[in-house]
């Protein structure tokens, strides 16, 4: 190959790239050598790489060998080598605007965008894409062309691009750039696309082939090409793009492909001529020869606390007419609960004995005695406390309902207080000035709980506005924001609200909210309500639970769709109630409900997310405020049609409210005992349940349990957790003919029945192995056993223990529950299988073979689809591989031993991002000041003091056993190689 041209783009990143070589049969890619190391640091099929994790200030020197797909090699390339240079510190630079977008419409509904990237002084890490003038990004992604999909055929949009750095820069504007989409309706459009052009193929390596082909044109637009192999008449693949990679292919066969193109009307071209190409002969072999039979080790049915609950009162505390009850995203310390009256009060921990008032609009409530008005609901900004304004939806003293947002400050403790004077109302619906609704508006059916949804808008759910029968056919018309769904999008601080792009009625105007609109207001997601009280999102799969109080006959539980009529007056429930002016079809039926005899006054729940074992994991839990009875909503396979609920338990309470916990932990308020209780699930049976012995769970040799079964399939990892000196061997087990999909972040998600099995050794005595499996259902779970004195079998350890192992060493062995703390959902449970951790050699008792790891899984058929051209995938260091990167070991290490709860979505109450791929930069710790004390280090303590180890909080907290330790479980001795690793890596940092 050419010299390698290399470029210091930052102080941690170099770009390299080179003049290609040429061969007799074709390049099959290319190994880069660093520094005059014989071992390569990289392989990649392009000519060009870019290293990064470098340290400031260095020179670096690189040559390049080409190989081709037989393994024959080249001689070196002549060294190109760079100097980084100093770290930056602080960045408060922007980047350079990106270039002028261009735009093409692809179909009617869809339009394409392209630009030139922006330069930074550190690095440009996303755009952000705004559409028709909107302040608010429409997307924010890593490369430099976007597709705006979901569009209205001849529609004028247009566009401009903002790009940013790790350090939160942005840049200005770029020039605007405008596209229409096309006329037309599918129905409309019987004209099929022109025959594409003849698919050029070529064999990339022994397991895939490329293929490349001239687009069709179409009247309307070409939606996508489907690709058909050796003759067959079923599509190997579907694509949008006029290129496909056919991978996982048999080395040395011949495989032909044609292509038909297609329309979004669905019609179809005829098919292309014929391409073909041959893969060469295999260049190396994968450590198996092929995938081993599993017919023993399978995860069991999820062991369950039966479909019985009980309540756990919190015994020190009681709130006056509690209608809610929540805690802020990433505080899992602190509980807010809203008093009907107007009051907020904060608590913290788990068994409190006192509240703090935060927040106090008493003078601005209506609280009349047994009033449904008040203070009714209150949701944090998803982005919290960045944005530190929490909403609340209130009935003042006139009958006005509203939606207001007040500004808070959050303390070093993640506790927040709000300042009554801040009040921003975004929204006030006035019932007494609807011209409908007669002189005196009444105080009920007000709905008015809140939250924003996955999508990140503001929900708003309200009632008919009072009085039996609904009168004034609030909830069927659309001209008024009453008996409603309502969906908004919230902007910045003190703007006014604006309407989804994709609300049933946007592009009306805004509605008046004191009287009827002239058009169907915009600001619905659905109607037909006559009184919801208390919903949901389900945090599994996003979808809007809604309990609505019935007229008198009937209560019920909805599922909300955008666009949905839920029959309100037309049907109470699944029943007609009064059928005057209403529409033939369409009415959405509840998924439960129940009558009077059972209760009168439905007060909804959630769904249940937490991590107790019980089959009411993924149910909506609900309640009756009248009768005290708690639900679950179980289909009933037998008997599909029907909407009877499953009663878990009868109190006493009068239920006005469900909390949910970070954790997915559920809770209710008592409204007139003023008490809070937790949702314990009791043990039952049903179920699975986890064998007494390893040896009886099929997953080791029958022969000698020490030993792990046949089926089994043995990986390492680069960066091991630290394990209190332990020594760990892993097996993979999956369900015959089951594959692993791996995500766009390069982790890995087993398909159920997967049983991942560990077992740890300190010196020659095994001491325990844990099985981590997904269930059948989907759901994961932890279990692990004890190994006897004999090291013959190892006995189920419940509820978890802490044992003598000897030397002075205690070894814990988790809970169930310790093991999904931090086996975390947020890192998909599965923590060390990720395509980073396995892109290492093993070397494979069964063959005695050394190869690499994703080579020879994808050789044995063990992802779907295959990983491509594995060695050159990301790979992470080992943190005691002294000839690695100081960075990139200590950053490794990180990601291993803390960025289960540490990243988005984690269960921490600190806003830190501690993966691997994330910028430093971007972690939230360079420089920032602790939010859970100093530990003592002073007022200078940070949580990466740059050149300061003494003063850095974190390696401070991965130096101690105690209260303030990290990790916080599962590890009684300090890890002294990695506090030393971490301690030199801090101490080399220069700035941020």
């Amino acid at each position: 190959p050419g010299t390698p041209a290399a470029t210091a783009v930052n102080s941690t990143r170099i770009d390299l790239s080179w003049a290609i070589s040429t061969d007799a049969v074709g390049i099959a890619g290319y190994r880069i050598y660093r520094n005059g190391s014989t071992t390569p640091l990289a392989t990649v099929t392009a000519a060009n790489y870019s290293n990064t994790g470098l340290t400031a200030s260095t020179t670096y020197s690189y040559t390049v060998r080409a190989f081709d797909a037989a393994g024959n090699v080249s001689n070196a390339s002549a060294a190109g080598s760079a100097t980084t240079p100093a770290s930056s510190g602080g960045d408060t630079t922007p980047p350079t605007v990106p270039g002028s977008p261009s735009a093409g419409s692809f179909t009617s509904t869809r339009v394409d965008l392209g630009w030139a990237r922006s330069m930074d002084n550190v690095g440009v890490t996303g755009y952000q894409i705004f559409r028709n003038g909107s302040t608010t990004p429409l997307v924010t992604i890593a490369e430099t062309r976007y597709a705006d999909t979901g569009l209205a055929p001849s529609t004028t949009y247009s566009y401009t691009i903002r790009a940013i750095d790790a350090a939160g820069n942005v840049s200005g504007a770029s020039a605007s750039v405008s596209a229409t989409t096309r006329a037309g309706t599918p129905g409309s459009d019987t004209t099929a696309p022109t025959v594409p052009g003849t698919p050029t193929a070529t064999a990339v390596n022994s397991t895939r082939i490329d293929l490349s082909w001239a687009v069709s044109t179409d009247a309307v637009g070409v939606a996508g090409y489907r690709i058909y192999r050796n003759g067959s008449t079923t599509p190997l693949a579907t694509v949008t793009a006029a290129n496909y990679s056919n991978t996982g292919l048999t080395a040395s066969t011949t495989y032909s492909y044609t292509v038909r193109a297609f329309d979004a009307a669905g019609n179809v071209s005829n098919s292309s001529a014929a391409g073909s190409a041959t893969t060469p002969a295999a260049s190396g072999q994968g450590g198996l020869d092929t995938r081993p039979s599993n017919n023993s080790c399978f995860a069991w049915d999820r062991p369950t606390a039966g479909s019985t609950i009980s309540l756990s009162q919190f015994t020190n505390l009681t709130f006056n007419m509690p209608v809610k009850m929540l805690q802020a995203p990433n505080s899992n310390q602190h509980w807010y609960v809203v008093q009907q009256l107007g009051l907020v009060r904060r608590f913290t921990g788990t068994n409190p004995s006192s509240a703090t008032t935060v927040l106090d609009i008493t003078a601005r409530t209506f609280s009349v005695s047994q009033s449904e008005a008040g203070l009714l609901g209150m949701a944090f900004h998803p982005n919290f406390p960045t944005d530190p304004r929490v909403f609340v939806y209130y009935i003042d003293r006139s009958m006005v309902g509203h939606l207001s947002a007040f500004t808070a400050t959050v303390d070093a403790n993640g506790a927040a207080t709000f300042n009554a004077a801040s009040e921003h109302r975004l929204m006030s619906i006035n019932k007494d000035l609807d011209p409908n609704s007669g002189p005196t508006a009444q105080d009920n059916h007000n709905g008015g709980d809140i939250a924003f949804g996955p999508d990140g808008y503001l929900y708003l759910a309200t009632g008919d506005g009072g009085g039996g029968g609904d009168p004034q056919e609030s909830a069927q018309r659309l001209t008024t924001l009453l008996g409603k769904m309502l969906r908004i999008r919230v902007n910045g601080p003190g703007a006014a609200y604006s309407i989804p792009a994709d609300n049933p009625f946007v592009g009306n105007a805004i509605c008046p909210q004191v009287a009827r609109a002239s058009g169907n207001c915009p600001e619905i997601y659905a109607w037909g309500l006559r009184n919801p009280w208390r919903w949901s999102f389900d945090r599994g799969s996003g979808a809007l639970w809604l309990a609505d109080v019935g007229q008198g006959t009937f209560e019920e539980v909805n599922t909300i769709q955008r666009g949905g009529n839920y029959g309100w007056d037309c049907r109470e429930g699944a029943h007609n109630f009064e059928t005057a002016g209403c529409p033939a079809s369409g009415l959405i039926d509840p998924v439960a409900e129940y009558g009077r005899t059972l209760g009168e006054s439905i007060t909804g729940g959630y769904v249940y997310r937490g991590s107790q074992a019980s089959t009411l994991v993924g149910r909506f839990l609900f309640a009756d405020f009248v009768s005290g009875r708690i639900w679950a909503w179980i289909p009933d396979a037998g008997n599909p049609s029907s909407r009877a609920p499953t009663q878990l338990l009868q109190t006493t309470l009068n239920i006005s409210s469900f909390g949910q916990g970070n954790d997915g932990e559920l809770y209710v308020t008592d409204y007139v005992g003023g008490t809070l209780q937790r949702i314990v699930f009791q043990p039952g049976s049903g179920g699975g349940t986890a064998p007494a012995t390893l040896s009886a769970t099929g997953c080791v040799n029958p022969a000698n349990a020490t030993q792990p079964a046949s089926g089994l399939i043995p990986y390492s990892i680069n960066a091991p957790f630290w394990s209190d000196n332990a020594t760990k061997q892993r097996w993979i087990g999956l369900p015959n003919g089951a594959s692993i999909a791996v995500g766009a972040n390069n982790d890995w998600d087993f398909p159920n029945g997967t049983v991942l099995l560990k077992s740890f050794s300190v010196g020659a005595r095994l001491i325990e192995t844990r099985l981590l499996m997904r269930h059948p259902d989907g759901a994961w779970g932890g279990f692990t056993y004890e190994w006897n004195a004999q090291q013959t079998d190892a006995n189920l350890v419940q509820g978890g223990a802490v044992r003598d192992i000897g030397g002075g060493q205690q070894w814990i062995f988790p809970t169930e529950a310790q093991c999904l703390q931090c086996h975390t959902s947020a890192a998909g449970r599965a923590l060390g299988p990720e395509t980073a951790q396995l892109n290492r050699d093993f070397t494979y008792a069964h063959t005695g073979r050394t190869a690499n790891q994703l080579l020879t899984l994808n050789a044995i058929g063990l992802f779907t689809p295959p990983i491509l051209d594995p060695p050159t995938q990301p790979t992470m260091p080992d943190p005691a591989d002294a000839s690695a990167p100081l960075a990139s070991r200590a950053r490794a290490y990180l990601h291993t031993n803390c960025a289960q709860c540490h990243r988005p979505g984690g269960p921490t109450s600190v806003n830190l991002d501690l993966r691997y791929t994330t910028a430093f930069a971007a972690t939230n710790t360079c420089n920032v000041s602790p939010q859970a004390g100093d530990l003592g280090l002073g007022a200078g303590a940070r949580l990466i003091a740059p050149g300061n180890v003494a003063n850095s909080i974190l390696v401070d907290r991965v130096n101690r056993r105690d209260a303030n330790g990290m990790p916080p479980l599962g590890s009684n001795l300090v890890d002294a190689a990695g506090v030393t690793l971490l301690s030199q890596w801090v101490n080399g940092l220069t700035g941020c």
